[in-house]
């Protein structure tokens, strides 16, 4: 991770490791720290990691700490435009094609740190660099 990244957006995956304290994921985040990028999450992201054996006071302390975007009725367009031209079905891509989304406007260079990095290099082609968890 020798280049510079200014954003680093977190799948749910993400968010869950960081939530759980993983230490791959907490290195990972230290360096791009280091490096001045800002964190940020879809808001879609907070549904999807909360269930009932959520340390909720650990994911709310992670919410204070990162960027979280809305999902407009604007970027669920722009989201449903990806689905397409992706050639993926919103029932089972919807919230991947809102993360794409997020990632896609955040100042560049972005890096995305995801558990499904095939379906994610689909929807965001080389704009954004995927970093596999």
């Amino acid at each position: 991770m020798s280049e510079r990244v200014e954003t680093v957006v977190l799948d749910s995956e993400g968010l869950s490791a960081w939530i759980a304290q993983d230490r791959k994921l907490l290195a990972m985040l230290q360096v791009f720290h280091d490096m001045g990028a800002d964190l940020v999450i879809g808001a879609n992201t907070i549904v999807e990691v909360a269930h009932s054996r959520t340390n909720m006071p650990r994911l709310n302390w992670a919410l204070s700490r990162i960027k979280v975007e809305p999902v407009t009725e604007h970027a669920a367009k722009a989201a449903a435009e990806l689905l397409k031209g992706a050639g993926l079905h919103g029932h089972n891509y919807a919230i991947d094609a809102t993360v794409a989304e997020v990632a896609l406007r955040q100042p560049k260079p972005v890096a995305l740190l995801t558990s499904d990095s095939d379906d994610m290099t689909k929807l965001c082609g080389n704009q954004v660099r995927i970093v596999p968890l």
